[in-house]
């Protein structure tokens, strides 16, 4: 780029995007005179996701703004909780984030997960195709235009992920309602309907019973449900001092 020069400063929140000389006060950025203020926030390392407003001289304004010589932007963070207009909040997630889909379906949030690395352009048409918003720790994921809405996954450890994206998005909570495996609805089921699915100890052990309606998982009060308890003991904890 080699065009009019303009001011740009990044929300404390977005300095993980952006080089250290960058992460406080307001630095110099050299633009081509064409290109959109979108354009140049990604090239300064900010997926448009990240971003809640920019502001420029005062007033807000859209990515396609054109920057003029001397002017000078906030890049604002996006604030929580995000609101994502025109469907209902579902979320689809990379092969890099297996603990997490796992997670927000054990809440009972809308959770499709790809296992294996299908690559960019699939995920970001399924996340058009399906309207969900793409939660990824894949910056140039995040940047494909062809996605409905997507996320950045600030942390690598799954304790954080989850508070960060029930705290960004606040979805709904139904715990103990889908399938952690498939994301299908559970239905109550009984020992006579899963007697082919179940060992001796369990049948005798356990008396309530849950089963996947797309998969056919069968679901029961195991060895690990205090772990599971636990999890939903702290997100439904966390949306009550939300409240």
């Amino acid at each position: 780029m080699n065009g009019p020069e303009i001011h740009v400063e990044f929300a404390p929140e977005l300095g993980l995007f952006v080089p250290h000389a960058r992460r406080s006060g307001a630095t110099k950025a050299v633009t081509d005179g064409a290109s959109t203020l979108g354009h140049v926030v990604e090239s300064l390392g900010v997926p448009l996701t990240e971003v809640g407003s920019l502001v420029v001289d005062g007033r807000e304004v859209p990515v396609s703004h054109i920057p003029r010589a001397g002017e000078s932007v906030e890049v604002r963070a996006v604030r929580r909780p995000q609101s994502v207009p025109g469907a209902p909040l579902r979320f689809l997630l990379d092969v890099h984030l297996g603990t997490l889909a796992r997670r927000l379906r054990l809440l009972g949030v809308d959770a499709a997960y790809e296992s294996t690395d299908i690559g960019d352009p699939a995920l970001a048409t399924r996340s058009a195709t399906e309207r969900r918003v793409m939660l990824s720790r894949d910056r140039g994921l995040l940047r494909r235009r062809e996605l409905w809405a997507g996320a950045f996954v600030y942390s690598t450890r799954p304790d954080d992920q989850l508070h960060d994206i029930l705290g960004r998005f606040a979805p709904e909570l139904k715990p103990w309602t889908r399938c952690t495996a498939c994301n299908g609805p559970l239905v109550e089921a009984t020992k006579e309907d899963l007697a082919d699915r179940l060992h001796d100890g369990t049948q005798r052990s356990y008396d309530v019973f849950a089963q996947c309606g797309d998969c056919g998982r069968a679901y029961w009060r195991g060895a690990h449900h205090e772990q599971l308890e636990a999890i939903v003991e702290r997100a439904l904890s966390m949306r009550t001092q939300e409240s």
